[in-house]
């Protein structure tokens, strides 16, 4: 069945950001056709929507997320990062059991489709759980898988994933390891000599935190992080690092010169207390940055307009500059960027032959009227109520407050609630800290 968006508003966000009035045709899973006025000869195989002069742009690729980690969502908060690992997650995550992640990341997913999130970058534990999960539900999904750790999955990830494997549909995966700090010196090597194999392209956080960067240097001959791991390969095929807040001038150069993306997770970022990246300095050098959510746990919400209005913000907070970061630059973030790095280059923009991952967003509302900027009203303004439609390949999700899945969004909140109430760990107590003088 094709899908013909009538009277539209349509956004393109390559090579630069722009706005244009017209139709649009979706035939199967991809953009057929984008024209001032499409006509059907034979309206029975369409269904028409009247946009109305309703918003059409690229879904939000959300670049960086852990979806299952709804279970630690505001039971965690208080916390600076490392406590937060290890006195709440990590002893959480030791009671999940199988067909656990599948179940917690289909909470997560519905939440992107109300934000108007069409593709995400998952990270977690389980990789053939996430992937499930996203075949279940429709949504398109960047599994990390992450063999360090398990010398079991080293051969079992090279003949399933890597060896010609990489593409599953709506699921497509991708090489990495969690960090620097919990992944051992053979593991890293033996990754490194994996994505050297295949030339793949490596996914890992990095530099989030001051401590994680200091205890780096303590450990590894007083080389930061990214000097560390590019020291041993890791990025010799690009790749990207996940926060990247406190990165050396010499880091920057690494990365630029790897082709090396960053995703940005200020709303993430922010509550930890990690830190701002300073993302000017790192766009002047080159740099592709992508923006993300990080997961539920440390967010908590997976709200992409919060993300788009603090990535502005604060660069102009820490710059000094009301100029800085422009919002039609943090809309291609939010989109054509992220989807480069994911190496979704087939759904970065709404272009004939791209792919059918498209959000229509409701004009009509008072946040956006008068209308001077629609673009930057988006990022300014915008909030997720605007969401009308989330189509992911071809096929609407989600529409007017309606899921539209297989599945029941009641159950699934139940089935998340009975595994969260099952693995849920006592508060630890809080330590005050004395104040500085």
């Amino acid at each position: 069945m094709d899908t013909l968006f009538k009277n539209a508003r349509i956004m393109t966000v390559t090579p630069t950001v722009k706005i244009r009035e017209g139709d649009l045709l979706v035939s199967g899973n991809r953009i057929k056709q984008i024209a001032k006025r499409i006509e059907r000869k034979d309206p029975s195989n369409t269904t028409v929507i009247d946009c109305g002069g309703n918003l059409l742009m690229p879904g939000f690729k959300n670049g960086h997320a852990h979806s299952a980690m709804c279970f630690a969502r505001s039971c965690s908060d208080g916390y600076r990062l490392w406590d937060w690992l290890n006195r709440i997650i990590f002893p959480m995550e030791a009671r999940l059991e199988p067909g656990d992640i599948r179940e917690l990341s289909k909470v997560s997913f519905l939440e992107y489709l109300t934000t108007g999130i069409t593709s995400v970058f998952d990270m977690y534990l389980n990789p053939e759980e996430q992937a499930q999960a996203a075949k279940d539900f429709g949504m398109r999904s960047v599994v990390l898988i992450q063999p360090a750790g398990y010398p079991e999955r080293y051969p079992e990830y090279e003949a399933r994933y890597l060896n010609g494997h990489m593409v599953d549909g709506l699921v497509t995966y991708q090489l990495g390891f969690h960090a620097e700090y919990t992944t051992k010196y053979d593991d890293l090597v033996k990754t490194a000599k994996l994505a050297h194999k295949y030339r793949l392209p490596v996914y890992t956080h990095s530099n989030e935190t001051l401590r994680d960067v200091d205890s780096c240097i303590d450990r590894n001959r007083s080389m930061r992080p990214v000097e560390y791991l590019d020291g041993l390969g890791i990025f010799d095929h690009g790749g990207a690092i996940f926060h990247g807040v406190h990165l050396s001038e010499n880091e920057q150069y690494i990365l630029r010169d790897r082709k090396v993306s960053i995703v940005t997770n200020p709303g993430s970022n922010s509550k930890l207390s990690s830190g701002i990246a300073h993302i000017l300095y790192y766009m002047e050098k080159g740099i592709n940055i992508g923006l993300g959510t990080d997961g539920p746990g440390s967010n908590n919400a997976l709200d992409f307009f919060r993300e788009m209005y603090l990535a502005t913000v604060l660069q102009k907070i820490q710059t000094g500059d009301p100029t800085a970061l422009d919002a039609l630059t943090v809309l291609q973030m939010a989109t054509c960027n992220t989807a480069r790095l994911m190496r979704l280059d087939e759904a970065d923009d709404l272009k004939v032959g791209k792919l059918a991952d498209i959000i229509m967003l409701d004009l009509n509302r008072p946040s956006m009227r008068p209308f001077n900027d629609i673009a930057r009203n988006v990022v300014y303004s915008g909030s997720k109520d605007l969401v009308k439609m989330t189509m992911i390949d071809g096929r609407i999700l989600y529409m007017d407050g309606e899921f539209r899945i297989d599945e029941d969004p009641a159950e699934i909140y139940a089935k998340a609630q009975r595994i969260t109430d099952r693995i849920r760990v006592p508060a630890p107590k809080r330590v005050k800290r004395a104040r500085s003088r």
